[in-house]
């Protein structure tokens, strides 16, 4: 097997961009979740806020920093880890900044989203993908093709079933109904972002594509994050009195589970092909 080379150390200016998506993050979520009545948004949208909070400060800001850490030091798991984080907390500042009524954190929100994305994008620009690919050479992709394309196909067929009947006959779909927002925000990152990602990368993945094993390393992270962070707004809901399917509650569920056990399983390979062919983790960091 090729011996695998890491990614270049991170550099001062991702090191510092990410230091502050974390300080930024923990107020965020902190005024959130522990200042009475903040969130000015419709009580049907304050559960998913509250569940989103707990899940960044208690899973995704701990998890971030671990991987910066790990990164930092030129380590290609941590490196993938911390891309992925940094995709999820993308996502979710991305939402805020254009879902929650304007608060005291607007700002911040902004930033965040700003930092994530330049981050993201700036880390994959660096990354080596046939790096990637030969850290997972020989093992199996079938499973992380299966997971990316059903998970594109299933949010697509949830979300054109709330939004193509309202479209149709002209009404407000049923997520928005109770609130004030122009127009459903998640859905339209899902269908615009999210869906397309995944269906690459099974595609990518699926024909062995470098690229689609970088891709797939990010999105595992990022969608069991959300996952993850959707679960937690399912029991805010249910403490709410908000009514939600038992097939849906099932469905995410087993969709977060599986997610989160191939990504340990994508991530404990990058760490065992790692050490066995001893990749040059010393690289000079150089300033920029």
């Amino acid at each position: 097997m090729t011996a695998v080379q890491t990614p270049r150390r991170l550099t001062r200016s991702y090191l510092v961009a990410s230091t502050l998506t974390l300080l930024l993050a923990v107020v965020a979520t902190s005024v959130g979740l522990f200042v009475p009545e903040f969130y000015r948004d419709a009580g049907v949208l304050l559960p998913q806020l509250y569940g989103q909070d707990l899940l960044t400060l208690v899973i995704a800001i701990p998890a971030l920093a671990g991987s910066l850490y790990y990164a930092y030091q030129g380590s290609l798991q941590g490196y993938v880890v911390w891309l992925g984080v940094t995709g999820y907390l993308l996502y979710t500042y991305a939402s805020y900044a254009f879902l929650t009524a304007f608060n005291e954190l607007y700002l911040v929100y902004v930033a965040l989203f700003t930092l994530t994305l330049f981050t993201l994008i700036g880390g994959i620009v660096r990354i080596d993908p046939v790096a990637l690919k030969e850290a997972l050479d020989g093992h199996p992709v079938r499973g992380y093709v299966a997971f990316q394309a059903l998970v594109a196909g299933l949010v697509a067929l949830m979300w054109l079933a709330e939004v193509g009947p309202a479209s149709l006959a002209g009404t407000r779909p049923p997520s928005i109904a109770e609130t004030t927002l122009p127009v459903p925000v998640i859905q339209s990152l899902d269908l615009g972002v999210v869906v397309p990602s995944f269906a690459l990368s099974a595609a990518l993945l699926w024909k062995q594509r470098a690229w689609g094993y970088v891709f797939t390393g990010v999105l595992l992270v990022k969608g069991t994050t959300l996952g993850l962070a959707v679960l937690a707004m399912i029991v805010f809901m249910l403490r709410n009195g908000q009514s939600i399917p038992l097939p849906q509650i099932v469905l995410f569920a087993l969709l977060s589970l599986t997610g989160l056990g191939l990504t340990t399983r994508f991530v404990r390979v990058i760490s065992r092909s790692s050490s066995r062919t001893q990749p040059h983790a010393g690289t000079a960091t150089q300033p920029e």
